[in-house]
């Protein structure tokens, strides 16, 4: 797979192991006959480390060898959440550390959640884009404010936090992006 054509969620072999893209940032040139620039960041599925590397848009990587399984959250207890593959069953522990990013969107009966299988053992979790979270805290709407773009901090269930319009109240559902957990709408 060509750099130019390697987008975020992927998962390819930089350095003889699975690493998962987390951003790409494009440099174009500005010299004639210069190449395009790929920076990505990215994720090692076994160690967890950050890795940030630059490639040309013709430089290539080999897709890794892993799968993608639907799972269903169980529970966590104080170090681990445990998530069951919806299709065999199987039991996969992953460390809160590891999925620390993940873990501020997922709630009881989340649709939507994938396990990343590679060599027989989950490395982590994809979450679908969007999720509906209530909010759980917030300050008081006020009168007239449904006009203006206005924001402010609002406290959801899972506690995480995030801006969202003046005129929301407590107990409302918003769907969040997990890609960025920024508010897009009301549930």
């Amino acid at each position: 797979m060509i750099a130019k054509e390697i987008k975020r969620g992927e998962v390819v072999v930089y350095n003889d192991a699975p690493c998962i893209i987390e951003g790409v940032n494009v440099q174009s040139p500005s010299a004639r006959g210069a190449a395009t620039l790929y920076k990505f960041r990215a994720r090692n599925l076994v160690t967890k480390q950050k890795i940030d590397f630059t490639l040309k848009g013709t430089d290539s990587l080999n897709p890794a060898d892993f799968r993608k399984r639907d799972v269903k959250y169980l529970y966590s207890d104080a170090d681990e959440c445990v998530f069951m593959d919806n299709e065999d069953f199987n039991q996969f522990n992953l460390k809160k550390d590891d999925i620390a990013d993940e873990i501020r969107f997922i709630t009881e009966n989340l649709e939507g959640i994938r396990a990343l299988i590679y060599n027989d053992e989950c490395v982590g979790i994809e979450l679908p884009a969007a999720v509906s979270l209530k909010v759980k805290k917030c300050d008081p709407a006020a009168k007239g404010n449904s006009a203006t773009s206005r924001t402010k901090p609002a406290t959801l269930e899972t506690g995480l936090e995030i801006q969202v319009p003046e005129y929301l109240e407590e107990g409302e559902i918003v769907r969040v992006d997990t890609r960025t957990a920024e508010f897009l709408s009301r549930a």
